[in-house]
């Protein structure tokens, strides 16, 4: 009978972490375990900094805001943790023991990391260190292997939508490109999802190399047809065929993450296709404004869900898995099938061979309605 637990919110915030947090601790209030709240992430972990969560205080009234109310942190590997050393030297050190350490000594029977598939890649590693982990699936850009939807992502897709509708106007008025850069790094549910709920008629993913030749031919063949104005989505991490992603610059965070940052390829093409379409080109970055804010119903609703049944699976010794929706319904995997191949403690997540994100199929219904409606994937 578990009597003591924690919540963990890991990586960039979305909408929805709040959500799932109210779930947990109403659960366990019901069931009359105390529950606490890791400040930061990872790094509150390392830190021994969390803090009391009740139903009377913290965790009242906060399933409509956005971000986290006991934080998050990014590029935390405390299997490799950056160490600035009192002359100024670096080092990267595994300070995943003190962690656990910290867990077992403040008597936590589990806790509940609330992130991506980096995310998860260390709630795996903890487990196999001794630690009762349970993990819930957030991301804005829905590739966490092993589940439908990831909570975040239906509130991005709304904001990306609201974006496109208001895009579309100021097009069609002057007779312009407009292009829309949304979040997306390795996978591009975003930008497909948003193209066909916003009305686009171009969308750019990671999974599909573009030819900007053939965007230009759609965009050409609608201005033959008297459309005057074009609407094209590009995901952060698409990229043409034969070429790499646009990368923006490269971080120092230490091995066990991923220290690329994309950005440029809405640019990219927006330029390219002024020049090569004799149209005037404009380019929206959507940027975090895909991250923040209130989650949708949608959002709500399943962050409610996922932190209602990850709290029933610690009550009933079902630890060391991941709470999905399969077929549908909730369900749950073991975290060592969402980290895929990617077995060595504190290794990269991310995109590599070895990782296990879930990215578009080709075969997807959505790929297939995007094409059967015209969209242009550009291939």
């Amino acid at each position: 009978m578990i009597k003591k637990v924690a919540i963990l919110a890991n990586g960039g915030d979305v909408a929805g972490f709040n959500a799932v947090i109210r779930a947990i601790v109403k659960t366990a209030e019901n069931a009359g375990i105390e529950c606490y709240g890791y400040i930061e992430g990872y790094k509150g972990l390392l830190n021994n900094d969390y803090i009391p969560l009740t139903t009377l205080d913290k965790a009242s009234g906060i399933i409509h805001k956005g971000g986290s109310i006991i934080g998050s942190s990014t590029n935390t590997n405390v299997f490799n943790y950056k160490v600035v050393k009192p002359d100024g030297t670096v080092t990267y050190e595994d300070l995943s023991d003190k962690c656990v350490t910290n867990v077992k000594e403040a008597g936590f029977d589990c806790i509940f990391t609330l992130g991506g598939d980096g995310t998860q890649k260390s709630a795996r590693d903890f487990s196999l260190k001794g630690l009762n982990v349970i993990g819930i699936p957030k991301t804005i850009d829905n590739d966490v292997f092993g589940t439908e939807i990831t909570f975040g992502h239906n509130t991005a897709i709304h904001v990306a939508t609201e974006a496109l509708d208001r895009l579309h106007t100021t097009g069609e008025t002057h007779h312009r490109i407009m292009v829309l850069e949304v979040m997306g790094r390795y996978a591009g549910w975003i930008a497909l999802e948003s193209a066909i709920s916003g009305g686009a008629d171009v969308a750019l993913i990671p999974e599909i190399p573009y030819d900007i030749n053939c965007v230009v031919r759609k965009i050409k063949g609608r201005k033959e047809r008297g459309k005057n104005f074009s609407v094209v989505v590009v995901s952060e991490g698409a990229h043409a065929i034969n070429e790499d992603y646009v990368v923006k610059n490269v971080r120092d965070n230490g091995k066990g993450v991923d220290n690329t940052k994309l950005g440029g390829i809405g640019e990219k093409v927006c330029n390219q296709l002024e020049e090569l379409t004799g149209c005037e080109a404009r380019l929206t970055t959507l940027g975090y404004v895909q991250r923040g804010g209130s989650p949708t119903a949608y959002d709500r609703v399943l962050s409610t869900k996922y932190g209602a049944k990850a709290m029933q699976l610690a009550m009933e010794g079902k630890f060391n898995n991941l709470v999905v929706i399969k077929n549908g319904k909730l369900d749950y995997i073991s975290l060592e099938e969402v980290v895929g191949n990617n077995k060595e403690i504190g290794a990269v997540s991310g995109n590599t061979k070895e990782s296990n994100i879930k990215k578009v199929p080709l075969d997807h219904e959505l790929v297939k309605t995007a094409r059967s409606i015209g969209i242009c994937l550009g291939d």
